[in-house]
Parts: structure tokens; sequence; C-alpha cells
């Protein structure tokens, strides 16, 4: 879904008023999918780790051809926009990467800013330069075709550093993103992301947690869950489970 459905996407992040974020629900197939559009969401977000644990694979470890193919199902499974986690780009050249993006149907991305180890603490930061002028190389071969969530991992790194947050976010937007994601970011430290940044700011929500409300009161523009909702469902699939017996 491109043209119409992107431009629709893109407005979704616009206009809001505080404590009314962009809730993007993460599906991990295609049934999850409908139950999410069935409940009224006005577009979805797929969560990489999700669709991993639905694959059988460790977070970080789906091969790309059976990511985007997954994502697919899932785009082409509702008509809602969907937007997918396609992590690093892993490795792809923009072309390539967009090409593959527009094959699957998907009005945007997720790409993060580190590698290595998916656990916390155990990758990498990419140099914040040699990133924006990945999402620079992105947003020239896609236009204005596909939206951009540029994901800032300072914190789920251990690089609680404000300041060094917010230059990456201000790069990655310069550079063409439509949307920053600072994942894991405290709650408390939404007011001074919103304050720095420019657009549209992504939060996650986690269980025990600030309500997708609250984050919206802080700052959030829009509202993801990562895995959550799928292990969520897995822990209610378990007790179901149990009473088999």
């Amino acid at each position: 879904m491109t043209g119409g459905g992107v431009e629709a996407f893109r407005a979704l992040h616009h206009g809001r008023a505080a404590g009314d974020p962009l809730i993007l629900p993460g599906p991990w197939d295609v049934a999850s999918a409908r139950v999410f559009e069935d409940a009224g969401f006005a577009a979805l977000a797929t969560p990489s780790a999700g669709i991993a644990a639905s694959l059988g694979y460790a977070d970080g470890a789906v091969p790309p051809r059976e990511m985007f193919a997954a994502v697919g199902r899932i785009a082409g499974g509702v008509s809602v926009p969907v937007s997918a986690d396609v992590e690093d780009g892993y490795g792809l050249p923009a072309r390539q990467l967009v090409d593959r993006l527009f094959d699957a149907g998907v009005v945007g991305c997720n790409l993060e800013d580190s590698w290595g180890g998916k656990a916390e603490r155990t990758g990498t930061l990419k140099e914040a330069s040699a990133q924006a002028d990945y999402l620079a190389e992105v947003r020239a071969v896609a236009g204005a075709e596909l939206f951009i969530n540029a994901r800032v991992d300072t914190y789920v790194r251990g690089v609680a550093d404000l300041e060094e947050t917010v230059r990456r976010a201000r790069l990655y937007v310069e550079a063409g993103a439509d949307c920053v994601y600072v994942i894991l970011a405290p709650a408390d430290v939404l007011p001074a992301l919103r304050d720095g940044i420019e657009g549209p700011l992504n939060a996650i929500a986690i269980p025990g947690g600030p309500s997708p409300k609250e984050l919206g009161e802080l700052g959030a523009t829009r509202i993801t869950f990562g895995p959550g909702l799928q292990r969520q469902a897995m822990a209610a699939l378990k007790g179901i489970a149990s009473d088999l017996g």
C-alpha cells in the first residue's frame, strides 16, 4: 500500500491533541492484524520481535526474506496502513530496502541506529552521521512514498544521555525521518524530548508503565508496543492451555 495509503498514514501523526496519541497495535501475523483492524484501529505497526517469535526465531535472527514475507502477508491481509519494523535494514542498500518494503505493501518502516546483540546493552550504537546518511538515502529513493520512523537506541544500549539522544534525533529528522522513536526512554524525559525534537515522537507502552494517554500527555505523538501484545497473548494462551487438562 503506497500513495494514498502513506499520505493517510502520515496525516494520522499530525494535528493530534495532547493525551490523544496515535495508537498503533503491533500484529505478529494476519490473524492478530485482523483482530486489531476489527477493533477499529486506523493503522498497525509490526514488531520485529513479535514476528520473530511467531516464526520460531530469536529476536534479531529472522532471515530478511522471511521477515519481508511475513510483513507482506500482514499488510495484504488488512485494509488499514501497516508500518514494518525492519530492524537496522539488514545491511541492505537503500534501493533494495525500499524495493522490498514497497513489494511487501507497507507504508512505513522503523530503522534503528544500532546493531549487534538484541538484548539491552549488548549491541553497539552506530555513528550518528552514518545513520543519518543512510536515512537520507532511503528518503531519496522512496521520496514521499514511505513513512520513516527513526529509532534512537541510546537508552536501550545503556547510553542514558539526553543531549546525545536529542542530537541523534535532530540529525535523523534533518535527514528526512518523519518520526523519531527513542525506544525505552523513561517517561520522565519525554517532555524534554518533545521540546528538543521537531516532528512526531514515538513512545513505547509497556505493562506496568504509563498508559498511552499518559504518554501522550507527556509529549508522545504515537504509541507502539514492541512485542508486548504478542507476549500478553501468549501468556493468555498459556493460561487457556493449562485449563485444558
